[in-house]
């Protein structure tokens, strides 16, 4: 046996075990390509979601403190 030969039959192995990689995740039919399409669209979705989740709160936490320093200043100076 070549080395072309072994090339080949290691190409061969590694294509039937992704096959049967994508079979046992349910991944072998036609609609595998959307399938993946929509969950890597959910995925992104779930990323953006997070982001605007931290920048929501980080401002809501910064217009709090700026808020009770505001009422500080204020009661400070003679507030009612």
């Amino acid at each position: 046996m070549d080395q072309l030969e072994l090339e080949k039959i290691i190409s061969q192995a590694a294509q039937e075990g992704a096959k049967q990689a994508l079979k046992d995740i349910g991944l072998s039919d036609e609609e595998a390509y959307d399938d993946v399409k929509e969950l890597r669209s959910l995925l992104d979705a779930w990323r953006a979601t997070k982001s605007t989740v931290g920048q929501t709160i980080a401002r809501m936490l910064t217009t709090s403190i700026l808020t009770a320093l505001a009422i500080g200043i204020w009661i400070s100076w003679g507030g009612e």
